[in-house]
């Protein structure tokens, strides 16, 4: 079906979003509609604010963590150093 046979489109709005790299993207909206705050952009997928010169700042990522680096979070290296005594006292049948 053509846009002649559907009847007339929605008026709409082309807004400016500005990412933390300068990309700028310009989705459109309907006029009636509610524009977001951000929207993230098609580039780089940081998000993207109105305001192309305070972009809102890229997601804090944090870097994947073994089950050894929480454990090493929790326990410091005495504990560790007597959790493993222990552990060797059971295998050897002293406790």
């Amino acid at each position: 079906m053509g846009e002649a046979e559907r009847g007339e489109s929605a008026p709409r709005l082309r807004i400016s979003f500005w990412c933390s790299n300068g990309h700028e993207t310009q989705p459109s909206f309907a006029s009636d509609a509610q524009v977001p705050d951000t929207w993230d952009c098609p580039r780089c997928g940081f998000p993207a604010g109105q305001d192309p010169e305070n972009p809102p700042d890229p997601p804090r990522t944090e870097p994947y963590k073994t089950h050894l680096a929480y454990v090493r979070e929790r326990r410091s290296d005495a504990d560790g150093e007597a959790i493993l005594a222990e552990a060797l006292a059971k295998l050897r049948g002293e406790i």
